[in-house]
């Protein structure tokens, strides 16, 4: 028998119930995280609904996570850089292994995708000073910054194995300008190592340059700061596995030999490698020859003369290439909506050595995202579009991982990839650094204005950026192709973002790039870190929310127009001309899209098939005219890169960062080579042409 209730009178019971409601609220808002249900914490304070989204805005529910975030992503952080994790390494697979596991404590569908790749290690190396044929000193190719050795040596991952034995020159940046200024001083680099300071522009286009002038190989060294050298690749010619151009690398794939002309012309023809500064410095304190010029040695104390004389090195190196398996994990939150629709966010973990900014910052980052989109999940939210978050591997051997996957899915993505999101070296110092296609500024805009800056308090990221830049919207263009976002947006056309705090630092691919470093000075309280998780979420979940895709084409016009105006003070403005009117029927195509975004939000979207079906299509002329300004053949000579408006020019001292096929044209025709002045004529018509096709696609009916 139950025992009877105390006959407590109707005024008293009500005070009993609600002295429990009390509690059982106070009870919830104060549990501990770790023992409380997120479920059930989330329903009761924003009334979940299960079975197709919250009641609540998921922007806002994602930015209320950010309280502890911090903690969470220096705790991250701290286990991703305990080892070096080099792509194709036993460490680099613990590394996968811890990101795939968070992934699925916050809830997701992970998947991971396996490619067998051609990587580059070192085998051997050694470096000796000679005069007069006589050895004077064995010189370190160690880094001081790694006494224990514990990261791999310092190295040039695809130069080939080579040695040397010949007279040293020293050749600045090893830019055209500074050979210019040996041929002035009658310094030949021909049969000779030469050594050059970093800076000059991609470690391969400088290699290359000096191989295509007689040297024997290249020695490279940096900033030197606290004793670190600078690890890099030197794959030459596009991106991804240098075995398989243009197909994804699966274990059974077909490969190119390695004899091949495709594989051969992706490695430089003599070998290179990076050195310490203590290093470079005592070569060039070794070396006679004509006095350099002033503003060498203002760069470089350690310079007298530039070199060709007596003084010799000794230098050899073994590279060990070979097969290994890398792994990318993709985590897919599938639409309720729309689940053919993707909304790609992506960041490499792989790293030279310990990867605190490079790559890690990004993946502590990825992991706070995912478990926020976990968090939201559980309080009933689904996104409209498909969320892909992606952990890349093998990026800092030349995007690898990333390509390997687009080239596997190209064709789906080709039609359903609504945008790529990048991150990479998330946090660096302070100051917002955004990088966008054109048609994504306004969304950009609108999210920075929303997320508070993590060094000034009271005022937003946004207006921070804008006092930096003196009152500018600058944005960067994505015309680089130095991370993940180059093959959705240089092979791929799809439209994308690259954003991250701190402008630069120090320590790039050295030993010293440590959560210490982080701790201590990138981002003693991670806050920076949080800025990025808020900025980049929030880009996410309006890209895959938003009825509209919040694309502002009028942007696009604008930057096109600009873009032209710069062309032409370079050429004649008549060679222009098909560009210009190109232009103008592109702007007025974004102005109509505009307006029918406009009828879209007064008249609102019915529910019925056909009313849904026409904002699809509306959505898809947004999505599908980047992939206009994609040409199948590629750009002339480098024919992965097909964007024909924002792919890197092969000259990395062009003055134009965009329409690289025309900034390629007038750099051949400067060189003097036969029939280029009729190239930039041809390239001016193949932009025109792909930016009037970008206007048909928004106008969205036949021609």
């Amino acid at each position: 028998m139950r025992p009877s209730l105390p006959n407590f009178s109707l005024s008293a019971r009500l005070l009993l119930l609600a002295l429990i409601l009390v509690f059982l609220v106070t009870f919830h808002l104060h549990r501990s995280p770790k023992t409380s249900s997120l479920n059930t914490l989330i329903s009761h304070h924003f009334g979940g609904t299960g079975g197709g989204g919250a009641t609540a805005d998921p922007c806002r529910l994602f930015l209320s996570f950010s309280a502890t975030a911090n903690s969470s992503i220096s705790s991250h952080l701290r286990a991703l850089t305990r080892e070096p994790h080099l792509a194709g390494t036993p460490s680099a697979a613990a590394a996968a292994d811890y990101v795939r596991t968070h992934l699925e404590l916050a809830g997701l569908e992970t998947l991971t995708r396996n490619y067998s790749v051609l990587l580059s290690y070192p085998a051997a190396a050694s470096l000796s000073l000679l005069l007069n044929g006589t050895l004077v000193k064995t010189l370190s190719l160690a880094e001081p910054a790694d006494p224990t050795a514990r990261a791999v040596a310092p190295y040039h991952s695809y130069s080939p194995s080579g040695a040397a034995v010949a007279p040293v020159v020293y050749a600045n940046l090893g830019r055209d300008e500074d050979y210019l200024v040996l041929d002035r001083l009658s310094v030949d680099v021909r049969g000779c190592v030469v050594v050059v300071r970093r800076g000059g522009g991609p470690r391969g286009t400088i290699v290359e340059a000096a191989a295509a002038r007689g040297a024997k190989a290249v020695l490279m060294f940096g900033n030197g700061v606290g004793g670190g050298v600078e690890r890099g690749t030197v794959l030459l010619g596009g991106a991804g596995d240098p075995l398989t151009p243009g197909w994804a690398a699966n274990a059974s794939a077909e490969r190119f030999r390695l004899a091949d002309g495709e594989v051969r012309k992706r490695f430089p023809k003599i070998p290179s490698m990076p050195v310490s500064t203590v290093t470079a410095v005592e070569i060039l304190g070794a070396i006679g020859g004509p006095p350099a010029p002033p503003e060498w040695k203002a760069e470089m104390s350690a310079v007298v003369g530039v070199g060709g004389g007596s003084t010799m090195v000794n230098f050899t190196y073994q590279e060990d290439r070979k097969l290994a398996e890398i792994q990318n994990i993709i985590t897919i939150i599938k639409g309720c909506e729309e689940p053919d629709r993707y909304v790609i966010l992506g960041n490499h973990r792989d790293a030279w050595t310990y990867g605190a900014v490079d790559p890690n910052s990004g993946t502590a980052v990825l992991l706070d995202v995912a478990s926020r989109f976990g968090a939201l999940l559980r309080s009933g939210w689904r996104p409209k579009r498909t969320i892909i978050l992606c952990s890349w591997d093998a990026e800092e051997f030349g995007m690898i991982g990333s390509t390997e996957w687009v080239e596997q899915n190209l064709e789906n993505l080709g039609s359903k990839a609504v945008v790529y999101l990048n991150l990479d070296c998330a946090v660096q110092g302070p100051g917002f650094f955004p990088g966008a296609s054109p048609q994504l500024d306004k969304l950009l805009i609108e999210i920075m204005k929303q997320v508070t800056d993590p060094d000034s308090e009271g005022i937003t990221v946004y207006h921070t950026w804008v006092a930096k830049n003196g009152g500018i919207n600058k944005i960067e263009r994505l015309s680089r192709a130095d991370s993940d976002f180059t093959a959705f947006l240089h092979h791929a056309g799809v439209p994308a973002t690259d954003i991250y705090f701190g402008e630069d630092y120090p320590f790039y691919h050295t030993t010293l790039d440590t959560y210490e470093w982080m701790e201590k000075h990138g981002d003693p309280s991670f806050l920076r870190h949080v800025a990025t998780s808020e900025i980049w979420g929030l880009l996410g979940l309006r890209l895959a929310d938003d009825r509209i895709l919040p694309f502002d084409y009028n942007s696009y016009a604008s930057q096109l127009l600009e873009h032209a105006n710069a062309l032409t003070a370079l050429l004649d403005g008549l060679k222009i001309k098909p560009i210009l009117a190109s232009i103008r029927q592109f702007t007025a195509a974004a102005k109509a899209v505009q307006d029918e975004a406009k009828m879209f939000e007064v008249q609102g979207v019915a529910e019925d098939a056909a009313s849904c079906l026409r904002l699809r299509a509306f959505n898809d002329k947004l999505i599908l005219a980047e992939r206009s300004f994609l040409d199948a053949e590629g750009l002339r000579g480098r024919p992965w890169f097909k964007h024909l408006l924002y792919s890197p020019p092969k000259d990395s001292a062009s003055k134009l960062s965009f329409f690289p096929g025309i900034a390629d044209a007038i750099s051949d025709a400067k060189s003097s080579i036969k029939g280029e002045a009729s190239n930039i004529d041809h390239e001016i018509w193949r932009v025109a042409r792909a930016i009037r096709q970008a206007a048909d696609v928004l106008r969205g009916e036949l021609t």
